[in-house]
């Protein structure tokens, strides 16, 4: 028994040209769809000027059942954003230097096939998604998703700065140049923030992150507690003193967290160590950060201009994403 075409689901691909061997992902996922006795999917690329909102668009009014995405962390944010409260799954292809979202839900980044074949066998299921409303100099403001961290101030500098030659050969490395181009000119700038079940704080701060999952390359943990499940945000403050100020930061992003939290012996001494005030954590469903000045700022690794007031919210189980079946789904 056949069944007829316009009765078959159909997938459809979203992908960056630049990111990707376009040829050759068209027809893996050309092949996964007719294994999975699928309609033949619809493709769609991204362009400097449309990240991916414009393509989902396209793609859901042509009732597809799946979307894929393949490219930067960017164009994940952007497809991720115009597929939240959609219902239909979205599977990320690692394509780009972070891969940060795929690397947060623990999906294998060196095997496309396997991923690919997700999108019509693996299982679905739902995660948080953030949005920010940016307050620009002007009294505009305009509002945009994230799925794995937003921030104003030092690291969205660090962003700028970063250098795009350099990041298409070393990859993720490049943000350490583009880091060490900020910190020589970063100066510390007012905040007054309140993160919501919180009380109102005013500080002195160089950056602000409100993330919805906090892993990075290199086996980094930023925000070690954050989970893109569990219907909040997390919220670092960096308020670094002085040049002195950064060695607590980095002791506790790179050490504390990354390396002492995994274990039982490790988590005793955080227990027992006295605490700086070089980073401050907080968690709540949403953040309202308003800036003495205006400020760089960057959603999942992009630049977004600057602001002077920003407020972010957590949708909890918004977006529905594929993993591979029986994927371990445990302290995500």
């Amino acid at each position: 028994m056949t069944t007829d075409a316009g009765d078959q689901r159909r997938a459809a691909l979203v992908y960056n040209p630049i990111k990707v061997d376009a040829e050759r992902l068209r027809g893996q996922v050309i092949h996964f769809s007719r294994h999975a006795g699928w309609a033949d999917p619809l493709f769609f690329t991204t362009s400097v000027e449309d990240l991916g909102q414009g393509p989902v668009r396209d793609a859901l009014a042509q009732h597809v059942d799946a979307v894929l995405v393949a490219g930067g962390d960017g164009t994940v944010r952007a497809v991720a954003e115009a597929l939240a409260h959609t219902g239909v799954p979205l599977t990320i292809v690692p394509s780009g230097t972070g891969n940060l979202l795929a690397r947060n839900l623990r999906l294998p980044l060196d095997d496309p096939e396997r991923i690919i074949r997700t999108a019509f066998t693996g299982d679905r299921m739902r995660m948080d998604i953030g949005f920010a409303q940016l307050r620009r100099v002007d009294g505009s403001a305009d509002t945009h998703g994230f799925v794995v961290m937003g921030g104003i101030g030092l690291d969205a500098a660090m962003i700028a700065n970063t250098r795009p030659r350099l990041k298409k050969r070393v990859g993720w490395m490049a943000y350490v140049d583009g880091a060490a181009r900020s910190l020589a000119t970063a100066k510390p700038f007012r905040v007054v923030y309140q993160v919501a079940g919180h009380r109102m704080h005013t500080a002195r701060v160089q950056s602000v992150l409100y993330a919805n999952c906090g892993s990075l390359p290199a086996g980094l943990e930023l925000i070690p507690e954050a989970s893109v499940v569990d219907g909040s945000m997390d919220v670092a403050v960096f308020q670094p003193k002085g040049w002195w100020g950064w060695i607590f930061v980095w002791r506790r992003v790179a050490w504390d967290n990354s390396v002492l939290r995994r274990f039982r012996a490790g988590r005793r001494v955080l227990s027992l160590r006295t605490r700086d005030n070089a980073v401050r954590y907080a968690r709540g469903t949403a953040l309202d950060v308003a800036a003495s000045g205006p400020q760089p700022v960057q959603l999942d690794g992009d630049e977004f201009g600057v602001a002077v007031h920003i407020i972010a919210r957590i949708e909890p189980g918004a977006l529905t994403v594929t993993v591979p079946a029986g994927h371990d789904l445990r302290g995500l």
